[in-house]
């Protein structure tokens, strides 16, 4: 299975193969981990979302990477946490599996993820850490193109969580 490594980091310094944005559904830059992945990436970036029109939650899109050492950005949709009674665990789930299905047809090998909606979109980061590792890791032992999987935590609440959930599954 893949090495998955859970780290402090800025996502747009990682070099790995794609980076994933938790992006919101325009695709247009915003705040947070969007705003630092399109300022990093160039305008360029900022052309081809606009080509794209846009994603909705739960689904997940790839473009180049531009000024990135990433070669592929991979943007998702989180879902903004309503208490947990409008399908957030189901969409936070498929951020996940339809980011690393997009990784596979795209032949990348490395990736790295940041706390999908646990921004201002208020997830749990308790709750969002069990779904991040336990669906990668589904999804690991089921293919074996992804050879690196990197959480790229901005907080040490984030990583601690993570870490926590991943010592429990592994």
């Amino acid at each position: 299975m893949a090495e998955i490594e859970i780290i402090r980091a800025d996502i747009t310094t990682l070099s790995v193969d794609a980076i994933v944005n938790a992006a919101n559904s325009t695709l247009l830059g915003g705040g947070g981990v969007d705003g630092a992945i399109h300022r990093a990436a160039g305008p360029e970036l900022l052309v081809e979302c606009q080509a794209i029109g846009g994603c909705p939650t739960g689904e997940a899109r790839i473009t180049k990477g531009y000024n990135l050492p990433a070669r592929h950005v991979i943007h998702t949709v989180g879902p903004i946490w309503h208490g947990g009674t409008e399908g957030e665990h189901q969409l936070l789930a498929s951020c996940y599996i339809n980011s690393l299905k997009l990784a596979v047809s795209h032949d990348v090998s490395s990736i790295g993820f940041p706390a999908i909606s646990c921004g201002v979109y208020g997830f749990p980061i308790a709750e969002a850490a069990k779904i991040s590792i336990g669906k990668t890791i589904g999804f690991l032992k089921e293919n074996d193109s992804i050879n690196q999987v990197v959480f790229a935590c901005s907080s040490p609440e984030v990583q601690s969580a993570l870490q926590s959930v991943s010592n429990e599954k592994i």
